[in-house]
């Protein structure tokens, strides 16, 4: 029996039941489990747990805009292949949401109050990457994942030396955003000029600094 066809509306339908499992707390489930897994609950000061869980807040807001980022593209995506391979990278990304949502509940916090907004911009974007090229859409996803894994790295540096737990998270997630970007650009993505990279690291510092907060 051949499979179904998706619909325009079928694609719509799946989209909104991703948003609302991507912004509803908890609700995320994930193939590989964390690999804060093996690590101890260190003993941090209150100053340092809330640091900690800034930070973790941070990276939950990027993991949801990689969420609606790749389901923008996937739905104007022009060809089949790259549709699949950005529903792909969405369904791996799911990990590291999960990840830091469990990540926070363990810091006694939660995610940004500000996370439908980065989700709606996010998916913007790349729905009108997607409607301007695959090409360009690829390398968008080869940008974003080159800021991601700078954040990741500072994030390394900043997090409490004793939160072993978060920064086993942090690493796991930078291993796979490096990985994601690689594949873009080896997918055939547009390597972005220094200008246009300068924007977006404009852009996504101020949705760090106000997700670390809000």
């Amino acid at each position: 029996m051949s499979e179904r066809r998706l619909t325009g509306l079928d694609r719509l339908l799946i989209q909104a039941d991703r948003a609302l499992r991507t912004l509803s707390p908890g609700a995320p489930s994930h193939g590989r489990p964390s690999p804060a897994r093996g690590e101890i609950e260190s003993e941090m000061t209150e100053a340092e747990r809330r640091h900690a869980a800034g930070l973790m807040r941070v990276n939950h807001s990027g993991e949801v805009c990689a969420q609606a980022l790749y389901q923008g593209q996937a739905l104007t995506a022009k060809l089949p292949q790259v549709r699949g391979e950005m529903e792909r990278a969405a369904d791996e990304e799911i990990d590291h949401l999960a990840w830091c949502d469990q990540r926070l509940r363990e810091l006694d916090s939660r995610p940004s109050l500000l996370n439908p907004l980065w989700y709606g911009l996010s998916f913007g974007l790349g729905a009108a990457a997607g409607k301007v090229s695959d090409r360009v859409s690829l390398g968008f996803v080869a940008a974003t994942e080159e800021q991601v894994c700078k954040h990741l790295e500072s994030h390394l540096q900043r997090l409490p030396a004793q939160d072993a737990r978060s920064r086993a998270v942090v690493e796991q997630m930078r291993i796979d955003e490096q990985e994601h970007g690689h594949a873009a650009l080896s997918a055939g993505g547009a390597r972005f000029p220094a200008p246009m990279k300068g924007v977006m690291t404009l852009v996504s510092k101020v949705m760090t600094s106000i997700s670390y907060r809000i």
